[in-house]
This record gives C-alpha cells, structure tokens and sequence, in this order.
C-alpha cells in the first residue's frame, strides 16, 4: 500500500523529501507533482520499475518517457545537446517543457527510442519535484501520471491514492498542479519539431 506524504506547496519539508527519495533508491514507484501535471517516477536504472510505468500507462516501448533532471548541467550528462539547442533549453528551462534529444551512453538502451536512440529529458519548475531530485542527487525516470481511458492525467492526490494504492510505494501531496502536460520539443533531427502542444508556450518559433 502506498504511503502518504503531505509536502507543503511552497516550502517543503525536508525529512518528507528525503523520505521520499530513499522509498525511490530502495526501487519505489512514487507518484509526484510538477509544474505541468502529476506525473509517477521511478530510480533511473531501476528496469522493473520503468516497466511498471508501462504497464500502469499501458504504453510500448516506443513511448518516450522522461527523464527529470535538476538543471541544464545533469542534462548533459545523459543527451548529446548542439550550440544552438543548449541555447534554447537555457532560454526554456526550468519550465513545462520535454525535449526529446540523442541520448549518450549514460542511459540505458531499454530507455531510449528503439529506433531513433533519443530521450526525452525536462527540468521541472516546480520547487517540491525539484526538492525531491535534490535529495535524490540523480535523475528520475518519468511519465505523466494519466490511466488508459483517462481523457485527463490525474491531479487529485487522494484520488491517486484511491486508484493506484497497490501500484506505488508513495503518492507526494502537493495540492493541484494543473491537467495541462508539457510541451513536447523534439530536437534531435537538427531542428525544432513541436511533437506536442501542452502548456508551455511555443508562439516564439512562429516566424
């Protein structure tokens, strides 16, 4: 059964964070908010979790999923970024943004793209995702928290308690975060492709 953590909104609480982040290093399935929409994570090189989200989400192998970094600087570690591209996450980040880019070696195969070896990658505006990652000091592989048959993702904590009990170790309470999932930009074909319109703003490539 999941367990409950109430996290204040603006200044969260650090032994609950830290709580947090231990459940996800001991393999933990954790859903969390963001700055777009509830979104569930699991530990990086955790494969039985990654495979729970896909079966949670009821996606294959071709859906990216995410993975949430704290800054421009982890970013690197995990994706190939250009001049021209660093120069756009720099302008976009933190914020409701997925950006898809050739991954590096530091992420395993069975998380990329089958095909096209790319990953989607975000750092999230959101000061309780960002606590967690800070405790966590590593990346946090995701998904947007939305059930097959949803026509919305999921944004009441206690509903997500409800439904998905026996599927997480933790459900993170930070009040509604909104229905709107991020703005997906796909960078790495050489250019900028909006594979999805959510809530980040993208009128400024509209030359």
């Amino acid at each position: 059964m999941a367990q409950f953590f109430e996290i204040h909104q603006t200044h969260p609480q650090k032994r609950l964070l830290a709580a947090v982040a231990q459940i996800i290093r001991d393999g933990g399935l954790v859903a969390y908010p963001t700055d777009s929409c509830y979104a569930i994570g699991c530990r990086l090189g955790e494969k039985a979790g990654v495979e729970h989200i896909r079966r949670i989400r009821q996606t294959g192998k071709d859906h990216n999923l995410t993975l949430m970094c704290r800054d421009l600087s982890e970013i690197a570690v995990y994706a190939r970024i250009e001049n021209w591209a660093y120069r756009l996450l720099r302008a976009l980040t933190p914020g409701p943004y997925t950006f898809i880019l050739r991954a590096t070696a530091e992420v395993p195969k069975r998380l990329q793209h089958p095909k096209r070896r790319s990953i989607g990658i975000r750092v999230p505006d959101h000061v309780i995702a960002q606590g967690m990652l800070g405790e966590l000091n590593e990346p946090l592989m995701s998904s947007t928290l939305m059930l097959p048959g949803d026509p919305l993702p999921m944004t009441d904590p206690a509903e997500i308690r409800d439904r998905l009990e026996h599927e997480l170790e933790a459900v993170v309470d930070g009040g509604s975060c909104g229905i709107e999932p991020t703005t997906v930009l796909d960078l790495s074909e050489g250019e900028v492709l909006v594979r999805r319109q959510g809530r980040g703003d993208t009128s400024f490539l509209k030359i």
